[in-house]
């Protein structure tokens, strides 16, 4: 974990810290709320220029690259920075919590999924596409959270995720499990 934060990435935790801690509720958590009240925490710092460190928007030429930066003691939530080249992207995942993602530069691309059918059957269906400019924080929250993001521009970006979770207890990521199922189109599908 990275724990050489500039001012305002302390800013930021501390008011993580008070919202987080304010919605201690199973329901909070299961309705959004918690994830809600979040993004708009994280919205209020994107445009902050000094919200990462130079080492922190540092990319991988590989694949997307995580930058662990805070973890709360007790687990209720983890910060992390992933910075994106063009191209580059995740695979098709759920997560093991609620997640907020807030684009700190650049644009993020977001295919959300339906799983249909079971077993050997199992395949995907998209349902949606969003897109997550620069400044702008959204949020997402199991079940149903299937989804896949990537860098479609021609520049680096940089985004801010914030998961409910210990990340560092669930081996670096908050992903649940991956999908590498077949994805049909989507018949209603605007």
């Amino acid at each position: 974990m990275n724990t050489s934060h500039t001012s305002c990435a302390k800013r930021l935790i501390g008011a993580l810290q008070d919202v987080v801690h304010a919605t201690p509720t199973a329901a909070a958590i299961a309705s959004g709320e918690r994830a809600r009240r979040v993004a708009g925490v994280l919205e209020s710092f994107l445009s902050q220029p000094d919200l990462l460190s130079p080492a922190q928007l540092e990319a991988d030429p590989r694949s997307y690259r995580q930058h662990l930066l805070h973890v709360e003691p007790g687990g209720a939530f983890s910060v992390v920075a992933l910075v994106w080249l063009p191209g580059q992207q995740t695979p098709i995942h759920d997560h093991v919590s609620w997640c907020v993602v807030g684009t700190y530069r650049g644009q993020e691309e977001e295919v959300r999924y339906e799983l249909v059918g079971a077993g050997g059957d199992a395949y995907l269906v998209p349902t949606g596409f969003a897109f997550t400019p620069t400044g702008t924080a959204a949020y997402l929250t199991p079940p149903g959270d299937i989804h896949a993001v990537r860098n479609g521009t021609d520049g680096k970006v940089v985004s801010i995720h914030i998961y409910g979770a210990d990340v560092s207890a669930c081996g670096g990521t908050s992903i649940r499990r991956r999908y590498d199922l077949p994805v049909r189109p989507a018949t209603n599908w605007q």
